[in-house]
């Protein structure tokens, strides 16, 4: 197996975990920023609609360059926006650093997926794109519930600290580990091939079903 490929299962887990753990947080946050849990909340909503227009708008951007160094900005945006988190002097600040963190999500899995695959043989591709996301489901089983311990236990911040510092060790991880990947396509992607693909039911079922899914999860949790 690939060393690289552990590089992108842990930015994988620090993208994961910063989604999720914000749920268990929020008492700590809304107390801090003085605020209700309901608002408080949007940090949550705020995140998941910034993961929307980046995967759609970054991804069809970024498709003409080496897929390496597009990853190694992805995550030099996570970083900043974890890090614009964890200080943030008032509520209004940390939802900017959670955007600004989120909209790297939707790229990150969907163009590390692809140069996950490429390090790999043919017959070897599904196996190298599943330990790439094996860093999310990490994220949820373990990540959450420690990140959530460590937040009440040193302060909601510490956990933003420690999903920065992952980020970063992801990044050089990337960077030292990962094979230059080449190009997205041939032919540059725009944003309106992007869209063409809403013109399939399936897709539009798919979103259907992913919207009834998370947003029952997310509307528990909020």
């Amino acid at each position: 197996m690939p060393i690289g490929l552990i590089a992108l299962a842990l930015g994988g887990f620090g993208i994961g975990l910063t989604e999720f753990v914000i749920m268990g947080l929020l008492p700590e946050v809304a107390a801090d920023f003085q605020v209700s849990e309901a608002t408080a909340g949007w940090l949550i909503s705020g995140y998941a609609l910034a993961v929307v227009v980046g995967a759609l708008l970054l991804t069809a951007a970024v498709t003409r360059f080496d897929r390496k160094p597009v990853l190694a900005v992805l995550l030099v945006l996570f970083i900043a926006g974890n890090l614009v988190s964890a200080i943030a002097p008032g509520y209004g600040m940390m939802m900017i650093g959670r955007i600004i963190a989120a909209l790297a999500h939707g790229a990150f899995f969907g163009i590390g997926a692809v140069v996950a695959a490429d390090m790999v043989a043919p017959t070897k591709k599904a196996g190298a794109i599943a330990i790439m996301f094996t860093g999310l489901t990490a994220a949820n089983v373990l990540g959450v519930p420690f990140g959530t311990m460590l937040g009440q236990a040193a302060g909601w911040r510490s956990t933003f600290w420690a999903i920065t510092v992952i980020g970063v060790i992801a990044l050089l991880g990337i960077l030292a580990l990962v094979p230059k990947a080449g190009h997205g396509d041939t032919t540059p992607g725009t944003l309106r091939s992007e869209l063409r693909a809403f013109r399939s039911g399936q897709v539009w079922l798919s979103i259907l079903v992913t919207i009834l899914g998370y947003g029952g999860m997310f509307g528990a949790f909020t």
